[in-house]
């Protein structure tokens, strides 16, 4: 089974994701993003060619887990109140 080299996990319930390149059998965190341009520039101080096209194209080595791609924050809880 195949991986992507960059993986954006899950929003965590205060917002933002992280972000970690997966090398040598293991991740290395890059950091929190809380945006697309945050991504790109974590791909970039990594060395990645073409960052932009990595996270805005679609076609790159960037998985992104669960959630909606492209979106960094949680929807508020949802209560009924009375």
């Amino acid at each position: 089974m195949h991986h992507a080299p960059v993986v954006v996990h899950r929003i965590l319930p205060s917002g933002g994701r992280q972000v970690t390149l997966r090398t040598a059998g293991r991740e290395e965190p890059l950091g929190l993003a809380r945006s697309d341009e945050d991504v790109i520039e974590f791909l970039r101080r990594a060395g990645m060619p073409d960052p932009d096209d990595a996270v805005l194209g679609g076609t790159g080595p960037v998985e992104w887990e669960s959630d909606t791609p492209h979106v960094y924050e949680a929807d508020p809880p949802t209560a009924d109140l009375p």
